[in-house]
């Protein structure tokens, strides 16, 4: 099943072969490295990677968008379901240099939470979670723009040498945002 989410402006859809070039060329950013566990060294991982995240689609436990605004590549958004099934999942997501401080990030989480909690591809999840390093400001404010409330300050654990934010997302939920 393919699934594509869109606004006027912005798109998320499943990472295509032919988007090898542009993730390369984003992965191959100082920040998404310190800050994410996303590894793409070259154009040949790009390819590897990508064939992965179909892999992710066919067994329902992660599924990965390619953020696309004004027709280009501009970031990378996961909803992640060990199992494939559950009720909760957790959603990541990273932003290319020159995406950022735009909104992007806040649009394709709140586009993606939509979908996971409103419509049965997304398995209807009641929970969704968001964890991101406590030195990352940035991720802090998307998750508060998009309703995510902090719940508990996680202790470090490999790969990340610092404690980390788990904020979350109830299905229902008033927004205080």
């Amino acid at each position: 099943m393919t699934v594509v989410l869109s606004s006027a402006d912005l798109v998320l859809r499943p990472w295509e072969a032919c988007d090898a070039t542009a993730l390369a060329a984003l992965a191959d950013d100082e920040e998404v490295r310190r800050w994410t566990s996303h590894r793409v060294a070259d154009q040949e991982d790009a390819v590897h990677w990508i064939a992965a995240q179909g892999v992710g689609w066919e067994t329902r436990e992660r599924l990965s968008f390619a953020v696309v605004a004004q027709g280009q590549a501009a970031g990378h958004i996961v909803l992640k379901r060990p199992g494939g099934a559950g009720t909760v999942a957790a959603i990541g997501y990273w932003t290319g240099a020159r995406s950022r401080g735009l909104g992007l990030a806040s649009r394709a989480v709140e586009m993606l939470t939509t979908w996971a909690f409103d419509t049965d591809e997304g398995g209807a999840l009641a929970r969704l979670e968001l964890i991101h390093n406590v030195g990352n400001p940035a991720s802090c404010r998307v998750a508060e723009k998009t309703g995510y409330a902090l719940e508990a300050v996680l202790p470090p654990r490999p790969p990340c040498p610092l404690e980390g934010h788990l904020h979350v997302r109830e299905r229902g939920a008033t927004r205080s945002v």
